[in-house]
């Protein structure tokens, strides 16, 4: 009797899945200042459209390679220190992005690729300056009268 060896049973192949590789770059986007110096709220930011959660620092974002369009903007009473920046990250490039929102909610704020001021210094000084001398003025004409 010959010993015959029977053919494996027929398995179904498993489906692989299409994983497309779609090239990635890395926005490097550098919130200046702390809760202690702006905001204790950290900015909001969008990128295309999209919210994306940050911290104070620097924040390294993956995104699709492309054209990207960075909105900025920080809280508290209502929205202020907003800023825009469009640029293109190229496949595996990293692109530095560095925000400061202004010193006060009056104006806008400052978004480039290397280190901004921040904005409403003047403003801010005027201010206070201006309170200063009041108070002063006022000390002044009660001494005197």
């Amino acid at each position: 009797m010959s010993h015959q060896q029977q053919p494996p049973p027929f398995q179904q192949p498993q489906p692989q899945q299409y994983q497309p590789q779609v090239p990635t770059g890395m926005l490097q986007l550098t919130i200046q200042g702390s809760a202690l110096t702006s905001n204790m709220i950290p900015p909001t930011v969008h990128l295309n459209g999209y919210p994306v959660p940050v911290k104070y620092g620097r924040n390294d974002i993956p995104v699709f390679a492309g054209p990207l369009h960075i909105e900025v903007h920080s809280q508290w009473m209502l929205t202020y220190g907003r800023a825009a920046l469009d640029c293109t990250v190229f496949p595996n490039q990293a692109v530095p992005v560095f925000y400061a929102s202004p010193y006060h909610q009056f104006t806008s704020g400052s978004i480039g690729h290397s280190k901004v001021k921040r904005k409403g210094l003047g403003v801010l000084l005027g201010v206070v300056g201006g309170i200063l001398a009041v108070a002063v003025l006022a000390s002044v004409l009660a001494a005197l009268g």
